[in-house]
């Protein structure tokens, strides 16, 4: 009795070829086939770079987030003074920022003082937000103190202040030059509270990678924050840097109990959380729409193979007839389309690494093209178009792709194997 051959044996795959190379005039559908190529290409393109595209977005928005904020800000929960007034100070910050230091998973914790004043230099003024610190807190600031925009001397911080590159960009300082800075909460007489103007120079210019950051923040040292804001011997918050920012609920109690009665708890993820879940929401669409392109795509398989089925149908019979089995035409057209889908994957994936790898020179050669201006940093928060390439987006990519192409594959291929012999031969 003859051995039955297994499957996917050598004579299937020359079939497949065959008919995959065929010229129109002799039944092949080669124009089909390259439509469904360069459709899977440039769909599975697309989704890898989207993916890349978001992941890089997701991740400088994070990274610029925490390089130059706290983890989690420390408040005291406020006591009413003499005048009624609540005041939210915190007397004994160096013992919290301690105890805060000790707790397991702490990395630093900082006292702070900050305030809302006018920066004015020569005719050009600007509101920014202040932010009193010890110069070795702030070198501890990665999106401060290892800024590669940033310019200056910080070792020179306890002198002067530090700016952010477009808090500079707006009153047209520099370093070196000296700037006034203008509290509503001043001096108080017996005439009611006077602004205070002190002036300072700018000993470093930096830049945080945030737009929002850069263009209002500015850094004084702790005890010239104390003085100018009326805050002597008290801080308005601790900040506290952790080792696994992303991870914050297990240490957010023993940070609590570590601060004392009455502190109350801001992470970032709550300064945040908002746009990161508008963030996943948006991914995950994005994700779905994509998906459905790689289908659109896909299907031209299908009328591909349809056409080559039809085509075809006499040397189906003529196969049938000569003892191939239902099985074996049924992975000859199976690979006709799947061959299809593999080739447009591996193409999408390579233009899409691509894309990924060299996204600032492609970002900047269609800037130029346009004129510049693609990219408003006032509106999107950074300053250029991020890309971050991770395997699991790459691997989610081909699995969707070959899945699908797969899938439709299966139908005409089993259409295919199914069809009558003498029906195939009636006319023939």
């Amino acid at each position: 009795m003859a051995k039955s051959p297994p499957p996917f044996a050598p004579f299937e795959w020359k079939i497949a070829w065959r008919y995959l190379r065929a010229r129109r005039a002799e039944g092949g559908v080669s124009v089909m086939t390259w439509i469904s190529l360069i459709g899977i290409t440039l769909a599975v393109f697309a989704l890898i770079a989207t993916l890349a595209v978001r992941s890089g977005f997701r991740s400088e928005f994070v990274g610029t987030i925490l390089g130059a904020n706290a983890h989690v800000t420390v408040y005291a929960a406020g006591e009413l003074d003499a005048q009624g007034r609540l005041d939210r100070t915190i007397t004994d910050f160096d013992g919290m920022a301690e105890r805060i230091a000790q707790v397991p998973g702490v990395e630093r914790a900082a006292p702070l003082v900050k305030g809302q004043v006018l920066i004015t230099n020569a005719d050009r003024s600007s509101g920014v937000q202040v932010f009193g610190i010890r110069p070795d807190d702030l070198s501890d600031l990665p999106g401060v103190a290892d800024s590669e925009q940033a310019y200056g001397d910080l070792s020179r911080f306890s002198d002067g202040i530090a700016i952010g590159s477009g808090v500079a960009r707006a009153i047209g300082a520099t370093v070196g030059d000296r700037v006034k800075l203008t509290s509503p909460n001043g001096v108080k007489t017996a005439f009611g509270t006077s602004p205070r103007v002190n002036a300072y120079e700018v000993v470093y210019v930096f830049s945080a990678g945030r737009y929002d950051i850069d263009r209002t923040r500015v850094y004084m040292p702790f005890t010239e924050a104390q003085e100018f804001f009326n805050r002597d011997g008290v801080a308005d918050e601790v900040e506290v840097m952790v080792e696994r920012p992303e991870e914050l609920t297990p240490i957010l109690i023993p940070i609590l109990e570590a601060a004392g009665e009455r502190s109350q708890l801001w992470t970032w993820q709550d300064a945040s959380g908002g746009f990161l879940r508008a963030l996943e929401v948006e991914d995950n669409v994005m994700f779905i729409i994509l998906s459905i392109l790689v289908l659109i795509a896909a299907m031209n398989i299908v009328s591909g193979l349809i056409m080559l089925v039809k085509n075809k149908s006499s040397d189906i019979g003529i196969l049938r007839t000569i003892g191939l089995s239902e099985g074996s035409v049924l992975r000859v057209f199976f690979i006709c389309g799947a061959f299809t889908g593999i080739i447009g994957t591996v193409m999408g994936v390579i233009l899409g690494c691509l894309f990924a790898i060299y996204i600032d020179p492609i970002f900047s050669f269609v800037n130029f093209i346009m004129g510049g201006g693609v990219w408003d940093p006032s509106i999107r928060g950074i300053y250029a178009l991020p890309a971050e390439l991770h395997l699991s987006d790459v691997l989610k990519a081909v699995g969707l792709s070959l899945g699908l192409s797969f899938l439709v594959t299966y139908f005409p291929a089993r259409r295919a194997a199914r069809l009558n012999p003498v029906e195939a031969l009636r006319y023939e």
